[in-house]
Parts: structure tokens; C-alpha cells; sequence
């Protein structure tokens, strides 16, 4: 079927109280993982690249292989422009045929947020094409954290609703208390659910949770017990996750668990078959690898069988 676009998928999930997976992919094998997961548990899926994967593989490469894909399956595939922030790339994945972009100027004062999410919009909207953008600071929040600082990065619920309203964007990420990488947190991760509650009563739009991969203990000690180093490695835990979900979250992104589920797979082959030099035989278990860790996510967000838009 066609690439789906961005919010005919996550209406559905936030009218339905589930959340779509969001996955990044640089290259085949990941995105393969990720579209056959999503075909054999009949759910919606969205694949994400990245400023640095079109850079790397170029924007139509990303399109055309993720339309290949697309056409041998029946549950919707969206393709997402994860963190724009040039708008020449923003541009170029538009132009490419990417079905949802966004467009990341959090790091601007509200105002200047604010123009350079319209811009995007209106632009994106003209083509059909969904729109995410995010508000607050993404930084894990700990015990250890004062209520001052933990106000001052975090989302204002009350400045969520005016920026939704003057941007006229798609979906929303609220800063809630999540971080990118694998080592999110030197405590337990603290997520303000009530926040993400109350944004989600004010604006009435899909919301996106960044930084939410798992680092699952298992994954990690693969890859470390053939010589990755990933001390400290640490995620969101899934009953953390599912509360999120249950708070108002549908769109959920996920980029390190795939990156050190590949690794330990590939670390294993070469370690334990340094013979080996088909690349297939060595891409081939870490694909496989990944495609558990997005299965396992899909079920967990509660998508698995809602392909039907």
C-alpha cells in the first residue's frame, strides 16, 4: 500500500488510547526488521530517518526502499524526518516524498519556536504532509533535581496549548522528563505522567515521547559480553512506557535499542566466526535481532493489531 501519512495513523491512536512505534533506520536491514515486525503483528508503523541518514543514504534512496517495503504490506507505514532542524533538509525529505516531517527549534525561545514551526507547516501542510514539533528541553529528570530546574526544563502545559494553536502543527513532543542516548539516567527515570495528562486535555492532539528506547539489560549484555563498551547503559523501563502511554502518549521513538541490538549481533558473529566474510551472514542475525526488540516495543504500546486505519 501507499506510505501513510503521519496523522491518519496517530488520530487513530489517539482517539484509540494506544501508541504507534516510531523507529529510526539508516540502511535495509533495519528497515526491514522494523516493516516485518510491524506485517506479522498487524500494526501500524512509523520509520524515522534522521538528518544524519539522509545525509548518509539520501533522502529518495530512504523514500524508495521504504515505498518497496510499503507495497509488500498491508498495514500502514509511515516515513518521518526525525529532528529537522535545517531547513534545506526539511525541504529535501518533503521534496523526496517523506509523509510527516519534524521540525525542531526547541532550543529557540518560544517565539522564534513558534515562527519557525509555522513555516514548516504551512509549507507541509500545502503538500499534504504531517507536521511534529517539540516544546520544553529534553534532559532526563531525576530525584536529585530541584523544582525550579525541573519546571524551567520541562513543558508549560498552558504555553503547549499557544504553541499548538499558532503553529497549527500535527503532534506535539512535550518535554516530560526523557533524554536521548543510551545513558539516559544515573537514577530511576522520572517521567511527569500528570504533565503529560494535562497537555494532553489542553491541546487534544497526538503526543510524542523522545528519548524512550529501553536499553533492555539482556541486549546490552550481549553486545558487551563480545566487547562493547556500554557501562551505565540505561532506559526507560517498560512499565514506565506503558503509564506514558496510558497518560496520552502515541507516538513513542526508539533509535538506541536497534543500534545495540545490531551491534551485539554483529560483535558475535565476527568474534565467534571470524571466518566469516559474506556480509549477509553477518547482517542477516542482526537484522533478526532487531526485529524481536520492535516486536517486543509494538506489543508493549498496545499497536499490535491495529493496522486498520
Amino acid at each position: 500500500m501507499p506510505i501513510s501519512v503521519g496523522i491518519e495513523v496517530l488520530r487513530k491512536a489517539s482517539k484509540e488510547n494506544y501508541a504507534v512505534g516510531a523507529f529510526n533506520f539508516n540502511n535495509m536491514e533495519t528497515l526491514q526488521a522494523i516493516i516485518e515486525a510491524a506485517s506479522e503483528l498487524n500494526a501500524p508503523v512509523i520509520v524515522e530517518a534522521s538528518e544524519g541518514a539522509l545525509k548518509y543514504a539520501g533522502a529518495r534512496m530512504l523514500y524508495n526502499m521504504v515505498q518497496a517495503l510499503a507495497n509488500q504490506t498491508t498495514v500502514p507505514v509511515v516515513l518521518h524526518l526525525d529532528h529537522g532542524k535545517d531547513f534545506r533538509l526539511i525541504m529535501y525529505a518533503l521534496r523526496a516524498g517523506f509523509t510527516s516531517v519534524m521540525i525542531d527549534a526547541s532550543s529557540f525561545p518560544f517565539e522564534e519556536n513558534v515562527r519557525q514551526t509555522k513555516r514548516i507547516v504551512d509549507i507541509a501542510h500545502a503538500m499534504g504532509v504531517s507536521v511534529e514539533a517539540e516544546l520544553g528541553t529534553l534532559k532526563g529528570i531525576e530525584d536529585t533535581v530541584s523544582v525550579e530546574e525541573r519546571d524551567a526544563t520541562l513543558v508549560d502545559p498552558k504555553k503547549a496549548v499557544a504553541f499548538v494553536e499558532a503553529t497549527g502543527i500535527d503532534y506535539l513532543a512535550p518535554a516530560v522528563g526523557t533524554s536521548h542516548g543510551a545513558f539516559k539516567y544515573k537514577g530511576e527515570s522520572k517521567i511527569d505522567y500528570d504533565r503529560i495528562k494535562k497537555v494532553k486535555e489542553l491541546t487534544k492532539i497526538p503526543l510524542v515521547l523522545h528519548g524512550a528506547s529501553g536499553v533492555p539489560p539482556s541486549i546490552v549484555e550481549r553486545a558487551e559480553r563480545f566487547g562493547a563498551r556500554l557501562q551505565g547503559a540505561k532506559g526507560v523501563n517498560d512499565d514506565v512506557l506503558r503509564e506514558a502511554v496510558n497518560c496520552g502518549i502515541n507516538k513513542v521513538n526508539m533509535d538506541t535499542d536497534l543500534r545495540i541490538a545490531t551491534v551485539g549481533a554483529i560483535r558475535e558473529i565476527l568474534a565467534t566466526h571470524p571466518e566469516e566474510i559474506d556480509p549477509r551472514k553477518i547482517l542477516g542475525p542482526a537484522r533478526a535481532a532487531m526485529k524481536e526488540v520492535v516486536k517486543h516495543r509494538i506489543n508493549l504500546l498496545g499497536s499490535a493489531g491495529k493496522a486498520l486505519l
